[in-house]
This record gives structure tokens, C-alpha cells and sequence, in this order.
């Protein structure tokens, strides 16, 4: 079903300090309102307004594990280069098999940044909606 619009001609003038104005704006930037002159409109009207809700705490957490993650990124391509270098020195027999031991213990790193990669991802997306 389609609204109606209706033009709005009549003009009310209010005014107000800056600190009401102030704080009309912060609880316009917390509301699903885009303009204060709807915001003053619904609470005239005594109309519903709908505030968004945010958890510090899970922001906080959020960015912590954004920052592991790029982080867990790091070491694991830094390791990724140290194993393909010692890849190249075939010659001495010791590296072949520290190669192969180091290439498991390498292939588990990346599994579990892997793992918390996509758990990070998954909170955020589930957060941000």
C-alpha cells in the first residue's frame, strides 16, 4: 500500500537554545528520524520513536577482534614466506625435514586463523545489521 503524501504548508517557528537544539540532534542521530522536523513532528504527536541501541562492551569486543584478526593475518602470512624460503634451500637434508615438520604446524596456524576469521566475520555481521 502506497502512503499518501501530504504537503505540509503551515510553518511553526521554535526556537531554541544550543544546548536543546543540541540535544534534539543527538537524540535525532540515536532515532531511525532523518530530520528533526520529524522528530519534533512524533514527539508532538506523541508517535512511536524508534532508538537505536548499541553495546559499548560488544563494540569494544568488536574492534579488539578486528584488530586480532589483521593482526593473526600478519603472522600467519609472514609465516606463509618464512616456509616458501625454506622451501628453496633443498640442499641440507636437517631443512627438508624441518620444512615438513614446520608445513603441518603451518597448515594448523592457518586452520585456526581461518576458524576465528570467520567468527569474527560472522559477529560483525550479525552486530552490523
Amino acid at each position: 500500500m502506497k502512503k499518501e503524501r501530504t504537503n505540509r504548508s503551515r510553518l511553526v517557528g521554535v526556537r531554541f537554545t544550543p544546548q536543546e537544539f543540541q540535544r534534539l540532534e543527538e537524540w535525532r542521530a540515536k532515532s531511525t528520524t532523518n530530520e528533526i522536523s520529524e522528530l519534533v513532528r512524533r514527539i508532538i504527536f506523541q508517535k512511536p520513536i524508534t532508538f537505536y541501541q548499541r553495546n559499548q562492551s560488544l563494540d569494544d569486543f568488536m574492534a579488539e577482534m578486528i584488530h586480532l584478526r589483521t593482526e593473526l593475518n600478519a603472522v600467519g602470512n609472514n609465516f606463509n614466506q618464512a616456509v616458501k624460503k625454506l622451501h628453496t634451500l633443498t640442499q641440507i637434508r636437517e631443512f627438508q625435514q624441518w620444512v615438513q615438520q614446520y608445513e603441518q604446524d603451518k597448515q594448523l596456524l592457518l586452520e585456526k586463523v581461518g576458524a576465528i576469521k570467520d567468527r569474527v566475520n560472522q559477529l560483525s555481521d550479525q552486530w552490523l545489521q
